[in-house]
């Protein structure tokens, strides 16, 4: 998601927490986060006005695996829930568990 999307993105939604940006999901890319949507699915992200393309800066119809991370202070990864079906969610109550876990 370019600068300009997660911007807009924040603003529509009302969100008072930073929304971060990747062009090209750099960065999804280096965890292997990344998968391009198949042809058959676009026409129906294009019917409900959403614009991979556009969103993404480019032509490509990638987009990010959703991810949630706890990382230590030492930037080890203590926790991770990642899940193709972005309607399948880390669960917030082992979110916090494995956070509690980092103040032991």
């Amino acid at each position: 998601m370019t600068p300009t999307s997660s911007a807009e993105l924040q603003q529509a939604k009302a969100l008072t927490f930073p929304v971060l940006s990747d062009p090209g999901n750099a960065v999804a890319r280096t965890y292997g986060l990344v998968f391009t949507l198949p042809e058959y699915v676009r026409p129906v992200f294009e019917k409900f006005g959403i614009d991979v393309p556009g969103a993404n800066g480019e032509d490509s119809f990638e987009l990010p695996v959703p991810a949630t991370y706890v990382i230590d202070q030492d930037g080890t990864i203590r926790w991770a829930h990642v899940e193709l079906d972005y309607r399948k969610r880390a669960e917030p109550a082992d979110l916090l568990v494995a956070l509690d876990a980092l103040t032991r």
